[in-house]
């Protein structure tokens, strides 16, 4: 037999899922366990008193006095001898006249119990000498009676009589089960368990607890304000002849007094918005979990479908209990008629018998069945709250009206349905967890731990100098903008990058130093008041971005900048929506840097293009194709269109008059026989053709007389024509890692070269007209075959840098001691061929190292 601690444990759910059982569920589970220890108890009454007593019906009797003699023949087997008269006269009364019972030799009564019956008749018969016999006599023997009640508990007692004990032991456990299902199935215990950590986590942390208390603070502050200006604004206005001045005054005060009211918490009471360093971490995994848990719930109602179904089921199986239940109770009586079929045993055909257990399994079974039925109707109300309401929505309405986190979403699906179950349970624990599901509540955390970790003092450690000697600093990947930043007042440049929530508050006013920003893929959002001061005081932003729609569009109405950069993608059906139209707004822009996969120069650009001084165009290597919209930028001087394919040199650009600087770097032009028509650009002063296919230079740019620099690397010319060195103005030329052999005499023509580059060609021989351009600075002959370097390159007095590393030199010569501005660390030469010079011209190479030494001490 079960003991009620082992069944017990089928009912045993861990503590932390009691906030997924409502009221009914509990309920239920304790009417089980009534019902549990009901069938236990009738089990137990069963297997220890249970019996069935049986007698013998006589068929009809007769009284002994009526006749006094019967012949012993007819009833008294051979075997048996009436010894007495007594003996024979107890004979004769447990005779009937039409047919005495038999006792057959095969079960002879013994002397003993014989003479034990003998006995007991005689011991009675002195008490009633006076009164007949009121009782029948039978002549079974014990094990007799013990075989017909054993037979008639079986034949006679109603099969429920016997075992309803089980079958309530059965039906309990069945509901038992189903009561506690969902916990059990493993593709729902899962996600109930995962929503339980959950949910206790969230409703522990102190994230939570510090989130709803400054909403109640908040609320508390400014109903605490409501009241104080409702009560202090009569004794103002009691002073006022103008009666229409307090309610025009009110909401002034009202939001003046909240302004102050808003500082004060932050400075009185820091553990409202300081959060451990643990705690924090700890929440925002919890941001995470909760996040992750919802679109792995919210996709299916498997666990809203399951407690439906075993509901249903014990709301069937309740039904079913009391329908064949009712039957049974009336037939469980006291009384019995039995009638086995076995007389040539007992010499009996019916018995009475008596159920000495009738009465109590009686009450018993009405007492279950009066539980099921409390059971039944709770099944029933479980049934009608589930399709009452759409459970698997849930609305978070109440908690956003009552908190200041108006952006939590409402949850569907298996969510809701656990939620609705929680809420049966403490409408609390939906409530903070709520504050995981708010994205303000989530930036909030972030905020105050951010602020909590970066403080003014390690901000001001970060600041560095750049190379226009300002002072600099780069956030990089942080949750959004601390607070502190805006305390550098000195700050003049400010990157953020990969901040995706970054906010610039009114605070940025204070930094009036600040003049550059750049925005690496970081939206940033701005407050009207500091809108207004970057409107006024920015004069560069930088802004990279993936797709377009990144672009603030506050960055369109900056009206005083003067720098603008933008780095991504612009693809072709981007164009449109660059917003480069909003560009006329920009007046003051002089600078446009656009790196991007343009397929053609946007016509919005041209909106601005009377105000633009400097067009930079960077593609990804897509063919520009259209640039007809460059002949509007009248006023350009600088241009560069580099990695943007093109095989020939723009006709566009012939249009741009005050063009001072053109650069068309890593394209793939092969000639630049258009460069004539560069005469037309009576600026141009600097052109630069590097990083193309370019095989040779025509004569016609003997042209661009005004040209001053000329670069011409990394292209496939084998050779420079003369007409280069009739450019009387240029000072600077780089023909770098070209095929180059030989450099023609007339370079001794340029007076006024100062930078020259032959680096990574095949030249030889160094030409003595080379050292007649007396103004070089630097001269570049790195990786070539020059196997000697000429004496005269001591004319060269104002070289500062020279290269010639990389070629097939035994010696230098000593006269590199003449070129006074040289130093060893602008002669890029191997360490051998330095200490062929004599030590003389070593000392004054080192000159530079030795004064910087001395000044150091």
């Amino acid at each position: 037999m079960f003991t009620l601690a082992e069944v017990a444990s089928l009912n045993d759910i861990q503590p932390t899922y009691r906030i997924l059982k409502p009221w009914w569920d509990v309920f239920m589970d304790y009417l089980a366990v009534v019902m549990l220890m009901v069938a236990i108890f009738a089990g137990t009454m069963q297997l220890t008193k249970d019996q069935v007593v049986c007698l013998p019906v006589l068929q009809s009797a007769v009284n002994s006095k009526a006749q006094p003699s019967i012949s012993g023949n007819a009833d008294v087997t051979p075997g048996f001898e009436a010894t007495t008269d007594q003996d024979k006269e107890m004979a004769m009364k447990t005779v009937s006249f039409e047919s005495a019972p038999t006792i057959t030799p095969d079960i002879p009564l013994s002397r003993t119990t014989y003479s034990q019956l003998q006995s007991t008749v005689s011991n009675q018969e002195p008490k009633n000498e006076k009164q007949d016999s009121s009782g029948r006599k039978t002549n079974l023997d014990y094990q007799q009676y013990v075989f017909i009640n054993q037979m008639c508990y079986h034949l006679a007692l109603p099969w429920y009589s016997k075992y309803f004990p089980y079958l309530a032991l059965i039906h309990t456990i069945i509901l038992m089960v189903s009561s506690n299902f969902w916990f059990k199935y493993p593709k729902t215990c899962s996600k109930i368990e995962h929503f339980v950590s959950i949910l206790g986590k969230c409703f522990e942390s102190p994230w939570t607890t510090k989130a709803l208390s400054e909403t109640a603070c908040e609320d508390s502050e400014e109903n605490k304000q409501r009241l104080t200006g409702a009560q202090s604004l009569p004794k103002h206005v009691s002073t006022s002849s103008d009666e229409g001045s307090p309610s025009a005054s009110t909401p002034m005060i009202t939001k003046t007094g909240f302004k102050f009211s808003a500082e004060k918490p932050v400075i009185e009471v820091p553990s409202m918005t300081i959060l451990d360093k643990k705690d924090g971490e700890q929440a925002k995994a919890l941001f995470e979990k909760v996040r992750k848990f919802r679109a792995h719930v919210e996709d299916s109602d498997l666990i809203y479908k399951l407690y439906v179904v075993q509901t249903v089921i014990k709301t069937v199986k309740f039904i079913f209990i009391l329908c064949y239940t009712a039957n049974f109770v009336n037939e469980i009586s006291f009384e019995h008629n039995c009638k086995p079929k076995v007389e040539h045993l007992t010499g009996y055909k019916e018995f009475e018998c008596t159920h000495n257990m009738a009465y109590m399994l009686k009450k018993l079974l009405i007492s279950y069945i009066s539980l099921i039925c409390v059971y039944g109707f709770v099944c029933l109300y479980t049934l009608f709250w589930l399709f009452r309401i759409p459970l698997k929505e849930y609305s978070f309405e109440k908690v956003r009206e009552e908190s200041s986190f108006s952006d939590i979403p409402d949850v569907k699906n298996d969510f809701a349905f656990l939620l609705h179950m929680v809420d049966q349970y403490d409408q609390l624990y939906s409530k903070r967890f709520g504050v995981f599901l708010s994205e303000v509540s989530e930036n909030k955390l972030r905020e105050i731990s951010l602020n909590h970790e970066w403080t003014f003092e390690k901000l001001r450690q970060h600041v560095s100098r750049n190379a226009q000697d300002k002072q600099e600093l780069h956030l990089f990947m942080l949750s959004g903008v601390p607070d502190a930043v805006f305390d550098l007042t000195d700050l003049d440049v400010l990157k953020l990058e990969l901040i995706p929530e970054a906010k610039i508050p009114a605070k940025i006013s204070q930094m009036t130093n600040l003049q550059e920003l750049h925005l690496y893929h970081c939206p940033a959002k701005v407050e009207q008041t500091a809108f207004s001061f970057l409107r006024d005081n920015l004069r560069c932003l930088h802004v990279k971005f993936t797709d377009v729609a990144e672009i603030p569009a506050w960055v369109y109405l900056l009206k005083n900048l003067r720098e603008l950069y933008l780095i991504g993608n612009l693809n072709s059906e981007n164009n449109k929506m660059i917003g480069l139209e909003s560009l006329r707004e920009l007046r003051h822009l002089k600078i446009l840097h656009v790196k991007s996969n343009l397929t053609k120069v946007p016509t919005n650009i041209t909106d601005v293009a009377p105000h633009l001084t400097k067009l930079i165009i960077h593609n990804d290597g897509t063919k520009l194709v259209v640039l007809n919209s460059l002949k509007k930028m009248m006023n350009v001087a600088e241009l560069e269109l580099q990695n943007c394919e093109l095989e020939r040199i723009p006709h566009a650009i012939f249009s741009l008059s005050n063009l001072q600087d053109l650069d068309l770097k890593s394209n793939s032009i092969r000639t630049i026989e258009e460069v004539i028509s560069f005469q037309h650009l009576k600026r141009l002063t600097c052109l630069k053709l590097w990083h193309n296919k370019i095989v040779n230079i025509p004569s016609s740019i003997t042209h661009v007389k005004n040209l001053e620099s000329l670069y011409l690397s990394n292209n496939k010319l084998e050779s420079l024509p003369g007409a280069v060195f009739s450019l009387q103005k240029l000072r600077c030329l780089d023909v770098s890692y070209n095929s180059i052999a030989v450099i023609p005499l007339e370079i001794g023509l340029l007076q006024n070269l100062q930078h020259l580059h032959i680096t990574g060609n095949k030249v030889d021989i160094l030409p003595k007209q080379l050292f007649k351009c007396v103004k070089l600075r630097t001269l570049s002959l790195g990786q070539n075959c020059i196997t000697s370097i000429p004496d005269k390159i001591g004319q060269l007095v104002q070289l500062t840098h020279l290269e010639l590393k990389g070629n097939c030199l035994d010696r230098l010569p000593a006269m590199l001691g003449q070129c006074r501005l040289l130093r060893k660390s602008g002669l890029v030469v191997e360490d051998h061929l330095f200490d062929t010079l004599p030590s003389e011209v070593k000392e004054v190479l080192n000159q530079d190292t030795s004064i910087s030494f001395a000044n150091g001490i």
